[in-house]
């Protein structure tokens, strides 16, 4: 697929799986330190994966020690949304400096890669190619991307048929923004939720459509990848 040009402004769904559709992420360390690179790399400024680390106690990014010359972050990119999987990843940003989206991916690809690579005692590529790009123009693709995105996990849900338990499985899947979109505190400090807030509506809204729209899709999300462009 053809990246689009990235600039100011539009949103973008950006995704990628791993080799040979194999699994990126093997353990919760894993996820942990993905979601910590969505953080950390996301500064224009050169960065150190030392500096800041996930406390569990207050579920926020924190530094372990700032020397007097770390700087404020320069935010590349809005995160608006994540998801992780076990063998790919979506995302939805939007670029805030020219080239943010692709500094921003090449050095969460190459700090990733690095880490599991030195982790794993492997070699070479772990993602399927270079990163994978859409461009939201159409109004079905912008309503239904974070629903999309956010319904992910239910991939891998082997519970009850309840659409109840399908939206809890939702609201405690560590490894996405939907519990930060419904109020429940997980990695605030990796998304900035104001815009999507304010076009869907605020934390019941938020449940209410996850609700619907399963209701309406059930667990086969297949039935809009047409819309999503991408084929996990």
């Amino acid at each position: 697929m053809k990246k689009p040009q990235f600039v100011e402004g539009p949103i973008y769904h950006i995704y990628n799986r791993g080799v040979e559709k194999r699994n990126i992420f093997l353990k919760n360390q894993d996820r942990f330190r993905f979601v910590h690179d969505l953080y950390e790399f996301n500064d224009a400024d050169s960065v150190s994966n030392l500096w800041y680390y996930f406390n569990p106690q207050t579920s926020e990014v924190e530094p372990h020690y700032i020397p007097k010359e770390r700087k404020k972050r320069k935010l590349l990119v809005e995160i608006l949304a994540f998801v992780l999987m076990p063998n790919h990843y979506h995302l939805i940003v939007q670029q805030l400096h020219k080239k943010g989206i692709v500094n921003f991916m090449q050095k969460l690809g190459t700090g990733y890669t690095m880490y599991f690579n030195k982790l794993n005692r492997r070699v070479g590529a772990l993602f399927q190619g270079r990163f994978k790009a859409v461009v939201v123009e159409k109004t079905p693709h912008f309503i239904y991307l974070p629903l999309y995105i956010h319904a992910n996990p239910l991939k891998i849900y082997r519970g009850s048929t309840s659409i109840d338990k399908m939206v809890e499985f939702l609201e405690t899947y560590r490894w996405s923004s939907f519990p930060d979109y419904i109020g429940k505190k997980n990695f605030p400090s990796v998304t900035s939720r104001h815009f999507l807030k304010e076009c869907f509506g605020g934390e019941k809204e938020q449940r209410d459509a996850m609700w619907e729209f399963i209701k309406t899709k059930g667990e086969n999300l297949e039935d809009i990848q047409e819309i999503m462009l991408d084929n996990d």
